[in-house]
């Protein structure tokens, strides 16, 4: 009789720890679930922005904006037919 209530109470103790566990289980689930939506959301977010300055990387190098700065701003100018030079490498 002694045996069966020490077996009937370890075996209450272990299926107690069981659920324990499994609530541990779902709480540390349920947590990581939340920290990956957030991450994939951030992920997004880097993705747009990372488009969006592949765009204005290449909307500031147009070689119409280069020429228009260089003849504005630094007052360069294309060199005349006559005074160009060809120069050959031996």
């Amino acid at each position: 009789m002694i045996g069966e209530r020490s077996i009937a109470f370890g075996l209450g103790v272990v299926v107690l720890l069981s659920a324990l566990a499994v609530v541990d289980a779902q709480h540390r689930s349920r947590a990581l679930f939340v920290e990956l939506q957030a991450l994939e959301a951030e992920a997004a977010e880097l993705e747009t922005e990372w488009g969006r300055l592949q765009l204005e990387q290449s909307t500031w190098a147009t070689h119409g904006r280069i020429e228009r700065i260089a003849r504005e701003e630094l007052d360069m100018r294309l060199p005349e037919f006559d005074s160009a030079e060809i120069v050959v490498l031996p």
